[in-house]
């Protein structure tokens, strides 16, 4: 599909795309929304937190939402989204990815932009409880990355796989992490590079033995963590190789469902090479909406709903 157009016409302040980003991640609070936590035991004896939504009224049809890098199924963004999709009729499955849910996960390996393994088993254990017909995804940056590769795959999707959203995508992180890189996003990288850094410390306690102190204490930026460490607990040869295999973009030829990337156009974390526009001309199940405002899951709206959070409901019915 050519790109698709947007209506997405914020108040002045949220034009300003750092101005956005902020808001949405330091500011915005969302109240209301009922979670249940449910942990699921992964086929390699870790596990993930699931925080569950439900639809007032009995639905067939269930949301797996996936959040950021470093974020939670407790954050803004990933709250705002189950509030308006339970309200429509959907319950929501929010996910904590290893690691995220505030319980150090069990193996030296986490969670990463391309770990679809834990995706594919969140999906097949939602249908082996036979409660729903319709499975739709919706994921945000590294999230979003995430289940694009997913559907991308060379893997037999499940028939209840209905549609996806995915919002503020890093298509190419290798591209993304240069932008990171870069001194209008240094408070952002810095943050990112600190909260990696305390997990890593939790870590080097699990597993004296593969990772030291010295280790830690060399990672100076976020290209330096995805070296030391997410590389090398993941089976990657370094932070490139693991940028190279694990980026959606290649992976974007193959999606079969409907599926919309709402990148802004003023994301300060994405460069040209997450804007997938090749790639949406090609692909028929592929929709790609470029706002010009919106920052990094910066989205604003009336009445606490962003536009992102309508836009993915709209989607989602049209196709349902």
């Amino acid at each position: 599909m050519p790109l698709v157009s947007s209506s997405y016409k914020p108040p002045v302040f949220f034009r300003s795309g750092h101005f956005s980003t902020v808001y949405s991640g330091l500011v915005r609070k969302i109240e209301g929304v009922q979670q249940k936590r449910e942990r699921l035991i992964l086929p390699d004896g870790d596990f993930l937190d699931l925080d569950w939504s439900f639809s007032p009224e009995v639905t067939k049809k269930v949301v797996i939402i996936i959040h950021g890098l470093e974020g939670s199924a407790q954050r803004a963004y990933i709250k705002g989204s189950s509030k308006v999709l339970i309200a429509d009729g959907y319950d929501v499955c929010s996910i904590n990815l290893r690691g995220c849910s505030g319980a150090p996960n069990k193996l030296y390996k986490s969670y990463h932009s391309g770990a679809t393994e834990d995706l594919d088993a969140i999906v097949q254990h939602i249908l082996q409880q036979q409660k729903y017909s319709q499975v739709f995804l919706h994921g945000y940056s590294l999230g979003g990355n995430l289940l694009l590769k997913y559907l991308g795959e060379d893997r037999l999707l499940p028939t209840e796989m209905v549609a996806a959203v995915a919002v503020s995508v890093p298509c190419q992180l290798a591209d993304s992490l240069q932008q990171l890189m870069k001194l209008k996003n240094v408070l952002y990288a810095e943050r990112f590079r600190k909260n990696l850094v305390s997990k890593l410390k939790i870590k080097q306690q699990q597993f004296p033995d593969k990772i030291s102190t010295q280790d830690i204490k060399r990672v100076k930026t976020l290209k330096d963590f995805d070296d030391i460490y997410t590389s090398r607990a993941h089976g990657f040869k370094d932070a490139m190789d693991y940028y190279q295999k694990c980026s959606c973009l290649q992976f974007l030829p193959n999606i079969k469902i409907p599926s919309l990337i709402i990148n802004a156009k003023n994301d300060s974390f994405l460069g040209e090479a997450c804007y997938p526009i090749k790639e949406a001309e090609h692909n028929k199940n592929l929709f790609l909406e470029t706002p010009k405002y919106g920052g990094h899951v910066g989205f604003y709206g009336p009445d606490n709903i962003t536009y992102t959070e309508s836009r993915t409901v709209q989607f989602f019915n049209t196709i349902n």
